[in-house]
């Protein structure tokens, strides 16, 4: 019998095989898998069960395009599903199934590795959220420097085609796996970058903020900590602002919900000062007492709604051993909490000269990658690179901070002066300025509703327009008037607020605004007002201070009521041009809610478990006198 290409065709198909079964109606239909890689992939990937030197096994995906030969290994190692990671869409195609960051790596040789970090998702073992250093508060000799190093150990001896070195790289949590990383590193381990690391939870990283509680930590906990990161708050839709509000102290709301029987959340509740229990896990304190060896680029977004105060203070904690200014580098990018991995032409209104994400990934990430783990030419790179916000242009500097200090003094009449209070011939109260801090009517951090866990108020909202706050009675506004030439900062900027409270507590809240002229570029388009950003109040920095900490982070005080106190604290990293005709802000307020805490501003014991007696309304009183010259240092760089 002669046969066809046609029949030969049908023949070979899963349909015809199929059709050739006998069936019945009664038939099962289900099949125990299917194999998504296909025999058309440009790509190979493979999953391994990675043996720790405790002998548990990390569940660890790996994929590499057809064809690549003698490749470095690029690791991250995630909380958030290494298999979801190496899965983002049902694809043939390596640059689709791949997360968008890793397109440039996986079409040019580079093996890419995700690994679930012990006790997650599809690794075996216990989960501990940031796992201790092995030392006075782990005994039990594992943390997630020793699984880097068995993770690492593993894959240079047994995955095919590989050169021998490795990079690791990651976000967030991934960022504080690839920090520890480099605690006791691996030999092959030869470049890192982690981006916005978790490096200190109290002082300014995800849990809380000088001391202040930020509350979504909870739905966090959660969904991380049940089974192997299955869970999620069931509280449906609702306005955050009310549902906090009305369940009382954050200890009521988390016992409302069932959180308090999570222990993370009592880590949390029953460790609200800065004691060792923090401080002994504070990343950039465990690296400064180490000799970095590992070339290193820090990154984090200017706008980091998460972890702004990592990066930073990893940088400043081991510059000091750069001698030649070649093994560590800071980027500050214009992006929100991981950013860098995704789209950077915008973020909320908002708009950059292109894809600025993009653009550091190819012209400078992977440039330092190529160098360290594949022999390319040294790209010199930056020491410091930043996006200059403002003037939208990328920035080299030799360090950072880059600018000189100079005080801007609030004065008398809401306004702002590089020019220090002169002595009052006698005691005045226009030498201060007051407001009512009502515990009952918190100042929201977005204008209501409020649903933290939508990405489209959250991402954005360190660029959310203050409008909305400015014109609230219990948010004092200082400004100065139009400038007439540009200011540019690139540093830190540092609060000096003289301040007094009627209570026993209180928190306060420092933002620098770069205000918008209040003129309109567009026109009608189709009868409607062209969205412009006239009058636009934005954010350059925010940050919240508890006045319990005045006298340091681990000795809680109650406050004299009436007291003048001096509360100094940083507001986040920045490289940001005020333009001509634009105006400088500082606005005080005593409250971000719901995302930190309320302070009931009656000093009690532990804040998280505050009574409804306890939450008091305090008057609270902002200096701007000789002997008390609230200001905000800004780092200005002559242009």
């Amino acid at each position: 019998m002669k046969f066809t290409p046609l029949f030969l065709a049908m023949a070979l198909s899963p349909w015809f095989c199929l059709a050739a079964q006998t069936v019945t109606p009664m038939t099962v239909d289900t099949v125990a898998s299917y194999e998504t890689v296909r025999p058309e992939a440009d790509f190979i990937k493979r999953v391994d069960m990675i043996p720790m030197r405790d002998g548990v096994k990390l569940y660890t995906v790996t994929v590499m395009k057809k064809g690549t030969k003698n490749a470095p290994i690029l690791l991250s190692r995630t909380p958030y599903d290494a298999k979801g990671s190496a899965s983002r869409v049902a694809s043939q195609s390596i640059t689709e199934i791949m997360q968008v960051m890793d397109a440039e790596f996986v079409e040019d040789n580079y093996i890419r590795v995700y690994q679930d970090i012990r006790g997650l998702h599809n690794s075996e073992g216990d989960y501990v959220t940031n796992r201790p250093l092995s030392g006075p508060l782990n005994d039990t000799g594992i943390d997630e420097s020793t699984d880097a190093y068995d993770t690492i150990d593993w894959l240079v001896k047994n995955l095919p085609d590989n050169n021998g070195k490795v990079g690791i790289v990651g976000s967030s949590y991934l960022g504080f796996t690839a920090l520890m990383a480099e605690i006791n590193p691996h030999p092959a381990l030869k470049a890192a970058v982690p981006q916005s690391p978790m490096v200190d939870g109290w002082m300014g990283d995800d849990w809380f903020h000088n001391g202040a509680f930020r509350n979504n930590s909870l739905d966090y906990a959660v969904s991380q900590s049940t089974a192997k990161a299955e869970g999620h708050a069931a509280m449906g839709v609702a306005d955050d602002y009310s549902r906090y509000l009305e369940a009382g102290s954050t200890g009521d709301f988390a016992k409302h919900w069932g959180f308090d029987a999570y222990p993370f959340v009592q880590k949390l509740m029953q460790n609200p000062a800065y004691t060792e229990f923090w401080s002994l896990q504070a990343v950039d304190k465990l690296m400064a007492e180490r000799k970095l060896t590992v070339p290193t680029m820090l990154v984090v977004g200017q706008w980091d709604q998460e972890d702004s105060y990592g990066a930073p203070a990893v940088y400043k904690a081991l510059e000091g051993q750069d001698k030649n200014n070649d093994l560590l580098s800071l980027v500050i990018g214009p992006w929100r909490h991981s950013g860098v991995n995704h789209y950077g032409y915008k973020l909320g209104a908002l708009n950059f000269n292109g894809d600025t994400a993009k653009e550091f990934r190819l012209n400078y990430m992977k440039p330092f990658f190529d160098h360290h783990l594949k022999g390319a030419p040294n790209p010199n790179t930056p020491p410091v690179l930043t996006y200059a916000t403002g003037a939208n242009k990328w920035q080299v500097s030799n360090h950072w901070p880059a600018g000189t200090d100079k005080k801007l003094y609030l004065t008398a009449n809401a306004g702002l002066s590089f020019v220090a209070p002169a002595k009052a011939k006698a005691n005045s109260d226009a030498a201060r300025d007051q407001y009512v801090s009502d515990p009952a009517k918190p100042v929201p951090f977005v204008p209501r509703p409020v649903f933290m866990d939508d990405a489209r108020q959250w991402k954005p909202w360190l660029v959310q327009d203050q409008r909305f706050a400015s014109s609230r009675p219990d948010v004092l506004v200082y400004q100065t008037d139009a400038l007439d030439q540009a200011v540019h900062i690139m540093g830190q900027p540092m609060v000096d607020l003289f301040a007094a409270t009627s209570g026993s507590d209180g928190d306060f809240v420092v933002k620098l605004i770069d205000v918008y002229p209040n003129t309109s570029t567009g026109g009608l388009v189709q009868g409607a007002l062209e969205e412009t950003l006239a009058g636009f109040e934005m954010p350059v920095g925010i940050e919240i201070f508890r006045g319990r900490y005045v006298h340091g982070f681990d000795k809680p005080q109650a406050l004299k009521p009436g007291k003048v106190e001096q509360y100094q604290f940083g507001l986040p990293h920045v490289n940001h041009v005020f333009l001509p005709g634009h105006k400088i802000m500082v606005q005080v307020q005593s409250s971000l809610f719901p995302l930190y805490d309320r302070n009931p501003q009656t000093y009690v014991d532990n804040i998280f478990f505050a009574k409804a007696k306890d939450y008091q309304k305090a008057t609270v009183s902002v200096y701007h006198s000789a002997d008390a010259p609230s200001s905000v240092s800004l780092p200005i760089v002559a242009d």
